[in-house]
C-alpha cells in the first residue's frame, strides 16, 4: 500500500514476524555473554577505538540498531540498567523468547489482545509470588548474605577472579551511605565515586570513607599525610601574576623592570598570606599552583 510520504506500509503477519525477528536477533547477539561462563565481546567503533565487555546494556548501547522494534528492546536494557543496575541482559532474552512464544501462539489462531492479557496476568503473579516468598527485608539479612548476593553479581564481570575482595569493599561502602528517613532505609548509590588510577594491582583497590580527588602535590617537599587538615577550595590562579592579554606595558627605565616583578609576586605573596591568615593549610585549586 502506497502512503502520501512515498513510503509503503507494511501490516498483518509480515511485520509481526519482522519485529519478532529483529528482537531475536538481537537477542542472540547478547545471549552467548550470559551467566559466569558467558563469553566477552569486542566492540570496535569507527574511529577504531576498541571496547571488551559481557555487560548487555554497554554491547546494545554501542552496535547501531536502525529496527524500530529492535530499539525498544534496546532502551529496555538501557531502563533495566539505570533501575536495577543488572539483569540487562536477562531482560533483553527474556522479552525476545515471550515475543517468539507469542508469535507461535498467533499461529495457532489465538488472538494477539488474549496473548497480551495472558502476559499481564502472568506479571501479576509473577510480582505477587516474589514479593510473597522471595522477598526479603535488607535490614534482615546478615553481611554474609549480602557479600554473596554481590559475589553472584560479580561473577559473570570482568572482576570476577577477585568477586570476594570487591564484594565486601561494595557492601561496606553501600553501607556507609545509609540513611534514615521517615520512610525508612535509603541508600543513595549516586554518593559513591569510583577514582580510577593506573600503575598497581586491581587487589591494590581500598574504600576511602571520605572524599577522594585524583591529583597530585605540586613540590616534593609538600607533606604527604595532614591530620586535622582545613581545606581552601579555590577557583582562582596561586601562580605568578601576570597581566591580561593584550595588555601592554612600556617602560622607559630599565631599572623599573624589577619593580615590576617585584610586584608580580608581592600580588601572589598577599594571596598566599590571606589563605594562610584563614587557617587553611591544605588548598586545592582548580587552576595553577607554584
Amino acid at each position: 500500500l502506497n502512503v502520501g510520504i512515498e513510503g509503503e506500509r507494511d501490516q498483518g503477519v509480515d511485520v509481526r514476524t519482522n519485529n519478532v525477528t529483529a528482537v531475536c536477533a538481537v537477542a542472540n547477539i547478547v545471549k552467548s555473554s550470559l551467566g559466569p561462563q558467558g563469553l566477552d565481546k569486542m566492540i570496535v567503533d569507527d574511529v577504531g577505538e576498541v571496547l571488551i565487555t559481557n555487560d548487555g546494556a554497554t554491547i546494545l548501547k554501542r552496535i547501531e540498531v536502525e529496527h524500530p522494534a529492535a530499539k525498544v528492546i534496546v532502551q529496555l536494557s538501557q531502563l533495566q540498567d539505570a533501575e536495577v543496575g543488572d539483569g540487562t541482559t536477562s531482560v533483553v532474552i527474556l522479552a525476545a523468547e515471550l515475543l517468539k512464544r507469542a508469535n507461535e501462539l498467533i499461529r495457532n489462531k489465538v488472538h494477539p489482545t488474549n496473548i497480551i492479557n495472558g502476559y499481564k496476568i502472568a506479571a501479576r503473579e509473577a510480582c505477587r509470588y516474589i514479593e510473597e516468598k522471595l522477598t526479603f527485608d535488607v535490614g534482615e539479612l546478615a553481611e554474609n548474605n549480602l557479600v554473596n548476593a554481590t559475589t553472584t553479581s560479580m561473577s559473570s564481570k570482568l572482576i570476577g577472579t577477585e568477586k570476594e575482595f570487591y564484594a565486601k569493599m561494595v557492601v561496606e561502602a553501600v553501607n556507609s551511605v545509609r540513611m534514615e528517613t521517615a520512610l525508612g532505609s535509603k541508600y543513595p548509590v549516586k554518593a559513591i565515586n569510583i577514582v580510577k588510577a593506573h600503575g598497581k594491582s586491581s587487589l591494590d583497590s581500598r574504600l576511602i570513607k571520605g572524599y577522594a580527588v585524583q591529583a597530585m602535590k605540586s613540590h616534593q617537599l609538600m607533606p604527604s599525610k595532614i591530620g586535622k587538615a582545613k581545606i581552601a577550595v579555590l577557583d582562582m590562579n596561586l601562580q605568578k601574576f601576570r597581566l591580561q592579554m593584550g595588555v601592554q606595558v612600556l617602560v622607559d627605565d630599565p631599572k623599573n623592570l624589577d619593580k615590576i616583578r617585584k610586584n608580580e609576586c608581592d600580588v601572589l605573596k598577599g594571596r598566599v598570606e590571606k589563605i594562610l591568615a584563614a587557617g587553611a593549610n591544605v588548598i586545592i585549586t582548580t587552576m595553577g599552583l607554584d
